[in-house]
């Protein structure tokens, strides 16, 4: 056993445990039952999707895929503040 079939297992064993992690982040943000549960659901399966995404990248070995990672990471925490702002105050922009 070598050291690249391992490295190849354990990232096939990551990208399981987060589309695991997706398909329950999902389910969170469908169910609910609050606002702050759905948010929370949503910062979660981005964040997940992130993770996938760049493991998807170590194991082509591409670096666009980090790239991309980047950008969905960036969106995603504008996107989560601007939520919690709007539940806060019920307003984005002032």
């Amino acid at each position: 056993m070598n050291a690249a079939s391992v490295l190849d297992g354990g990232l096939g064993l990551a990208q399981g445990a987060l589309v695991l992690a997706m398909a329950l982040a999902a389910w969170r943000m469908l169910r609910g039952p609050r606002a702050q549960d759905r948010i929370l659901g949503l910062d979660t399966l981005y964040l997940n999707g992130m993770l996938a995404i760049v493991v998807h990248g170590m194991r082509t070995g591409s670096g666009l895929y980090f790239e991309a990672a980047l950008i969905i990471g960036m969106i995603g925490f504008t996107a989560t503040v601007a939520l919690a702002k709007f539940l806060m105050q019920g307003e984005v922009i002032q």
